[in-house]
């Protein structure tokens, strides 16, 4: 049996709208210095949420004060069906391994699965590839929470403040498995491909 959602269950579930969402980013230099830096092209070339939802992100703003008993995150798990959550602390003094994860989570990687973060307090960079292969700087504060679809090439890193506490949502049990680039035969990139980049190349054709 299909569940089923109140009318106030799917207006709180609604993504940011793209003219007034508040989350900032860039596309991004080819330097090879400290990944933790903003990275931005000169002039700065700025990304639009209309532009990361054509690659399939998702978003919204949430209040992270707030997130044990807020009636939106709730309404966003039921509605997408984010059953499992667990919060996990980014830091050089507070994850096990800092270094090594740190370097594993910038390696160009996709999922099996949606990456779902919402950042509780802190903050870092999700960058995503888009369908001409250029790094798009994705910048996370406090309160964003961020759907990366299954498939599509992104990395994480820290930013110069070195700390981040995010909440990990999973539609059922939580996995987190990173397919290394090149992946272009990997079923979920043929999925994420033929379900965002179709129309792309029909346009360029």
């Amino acid at each position: 049996m299909a569940q089923e959602f109140t009318p106030e269950e799917l207006a709180l579930a609604q993504p940011e709208p793209a003219e007034t969402a508040s989350i900032e980013a860039w596309y991004m230099d080819s330097s090879t210095e400290d990944q933790r830096l903003p990275h931005r092209l000169e002039p700065n070339q700025p990304c639009s949420l209309a532009k990361l939802r054509e690659l399939g992100v998702l978003y919204w703003k949430l209040d992270a004060d707030k997130y044990e008993d807020d009636p939106r995150l709730a309404a966003i798990r039921k509605v997408y069906n984010y059953s499992y959550t667990e919060i996990v602390n980014i830091s050089p003094t507070t994850l096990p391994g800092y270094e090594d994860k740190i370097k594993m989570f910038y390696e160009e990687h996709i999922h099996s699965d949606d990456e779902i973060r919402y950042v509780l307090d802190g903050s870092g960079y999700f960058d995503v590839r888009d369908f001409e292969d250029r790094w798009i700087r994705i910048d996370c504060q406090k309160g964003d929470l961020i759907v990366l679809p299954e498939g599509i090439y992104h990395r994480f890193t820290l930013n110069t403040n070195n700390y981040t506490k995010a909440m990990r949502l999973f539609v059922g049990a939580p996995v987190w498995t990173p397919h290394n680039r090149p992946q272009e035969e990997h079923p979920s990139r043929r999925k994420y491909l033929d379900k965002f980049a179709t129309g792309v190349a029909s346009a360029s054709a």
